[in-house]
């Protein structure tokens, strides 16, 4: 090789050495993407209230109270829970159960999984227990109707809120319904098998800083005890809140006596961060079993009112003496991490101010109001609004679906929603009492790629509202 060459492929190798030394170092000054969006998810997960969810055969399912029967949500991302669709898993003709169904619960035992709930005639104080079986090892059914639950001392009494827990190898109901202290009091029975009570009810005195009830029993067993956290107040108002008693592994729990109470709430509203009444939970894994989770509603208003109770969902953990931390409940939209063994998802959001955590942007015309007035019922503290006819908003994101979310108020209108041009479908944005963040729109299914959802003000409102103005605020996109 001549003498050139080789001195022209020794700087040459040179060269190369040097820049493999110091890519590493150019790299780390490269700015990290400012959000981060694939292992993040965002509240609310459903617009129901009475969640209950549990992971099983690769999905996340979850049930909210529906009235009419009861559906569910299945998907292997918490993060796609709102985009995914509910199977019907029971109705029922028997008039004396087929009417306000509430407070589904699932749990399996053996190779079937057993649904408990709560149903009526149509009358409220004739609300009973029920359970249903699954045909096969399937927490989405089929299921059959298996037993009425009813302790021998309160045969023919109001009951709500089912939930079951394991003790000392035995299984117990807990239920909210007639005691000695209010008329939703805690109730717990022995059960023989999964729907069979075996024994009578005893009453449980649990504190709850307010009058009216203590209901939606859940159980987390650990660190020695079994740890009882249960709702207390009127489920409509702000106030409505968790808190706890504890049983030592080894107790009785039909022993009253045993039951030790928690001093004050253990997990209650935060004005600041616009969570009112948070509450009726339950408890869940993360996909790898390394995680606790809670899962509960909440609402975006302190006014007293059964609407606007999404379910949302946030990490646990554990203080030093072995009881639960549940934390504070988080503002509505909070990005947070998926849970630990979660597949993850694309998902992103795209703000009102056209900031964005993915592939999306927004463009308006007319004339739009903004301002961060609505505080923390708005994604980001900020949004966008008008009444003027004609002017429109336009998000431009890439994937398979997008949600609508953003403020319900008495002076909203309606607006006309298309995709990629297409027919418009009017959406009243009207609401009483005023809500953040709340669920308007979620289109259609659409093929992979860059789509357009475009929102006109109409300048029309129903004869409720006082004017036509239409919010915009958060869109939550879906690309799976």
């Amino acid at each position: 090789m001549p003498r050139q060459s080789r001195s022209t492929l020794l700087a040459a190798l040179l060269a190369l050495l040097i820049g493999l030394l110091w890519a590493p170092q150019v790299h780390a000054r490269e700015p990290a993407p400012a959000v981060k969006a694939a292992g993040t998810f965002r509240n609310p997960l459903n617009t129901g209230p009475d969640p209950f969810m549990a992971y099983a055969n690769g999905a996340y399912h979850l049930t909210t109270t529906q009235g009419g029967s009861i559906r569910m949500w299945s998907s292997p991302s918490l993060g796609t829970l709102l985009d995914a669709d509910p199977v019907t898993v029971w109705t029922d003709t028997d008039s004396e159960r087929n009417q306000h169904i509430w407070a589904a619960e699932f749990y399996r035992f053996g190779n079937r999984w057993y649904m408990y709930y709560t149903a009526d005639d149509g009358v409220d104080d004739h609300h009973r227990l029920y359970v249903l079986e699954s045909e096969a090892d399937d927490p989405a059914g089929p299921y059959h109707f298996k037993a009425k639950l009813t302790p021998p001392n309160h045969a023919d009494d109001f009951a709500i809120d089912p939930g079951v827990f394991q003790h000392n190898g035995k299984l117990y109901l807990a239920y909210s319904g007639i005691n000695p202290y209010q008329h939703n009091g805690l109730n717990i029975a022995p059960m023989s098998n999964p729907y069979t009570v075996s024994g009578d009810a005893v009453a449980l005195n649990a504190d709850g800083g307010c009058p009216e009830v203590r209901e939606g029993p859940e159980f987390l067993n650990r660190n020695g005890r079994t740890w009882l956290t249960y709702s207390t107040c009127d489920t409509g108002k702000p106030d409505y809140q968790l808190w706890m008693l504890s049983l030592p592994n080894g107790a009785d729990p039909l022993t009253p006596g045993n039951w030790q109470q928690h001093p004050g709430a253990v997990f209650s509203r935060v004005d600041a961060r616009g969570v009112y009444g948070p509450g009726h939970h339950a408890f869940f894994r993360s996909p790898d079993g390394t995680q606790d989770w809670i899962v509960y509603h909440a609402k975006t208003t302190a006014s007293n009112t059964y609407g606007n109770r999404t379910t949302r969902a946030q990490k646990i953990g554990w203080h030093a003496d072995g009881s639960p931390d549940l934390g504070s409940p988080l503002a509505l939209g909070a990005t947070q991490d998926l849970p630990s063994g979660d597949p993850g998802n694309g998902n992103y959001w795209i703000n009102d101010d056209g900031r964005s955590s993915g592939a999306g942007q927004i463009a308006y015309q007319g004339d739009w109001n903004s301002g961060t007035g609505c505080g923390a019922q708005c994604f980001w503290s900020d949004d966008h609004w008008s009444d003027r006819a004609g002017n429109t908003a336009t998000f431009t994101f890439t994937g398979t679906r997008i949600a609508l979310l953003s403020v319900r108020d008495t002076g909203n209108g309606i607006a006309a929603i298309s995709v990629d041009g297409g027919p418009e479908q009017r959406v009243d944005f009207y609401g009483a009492p005023r809500t953040g963040e709340t669920l308007q729109y979620l289109s259609p299914r659409l093929a992979s790629g860059t789509h357009t959802l475009r929102i006109r003000v109409t300048g029309e409102h129903s004869a409720s509202s006082t004017a036509s103005f239409v919010s915009v605020d958060r869109a939550e996109v879906y690309t799976d």
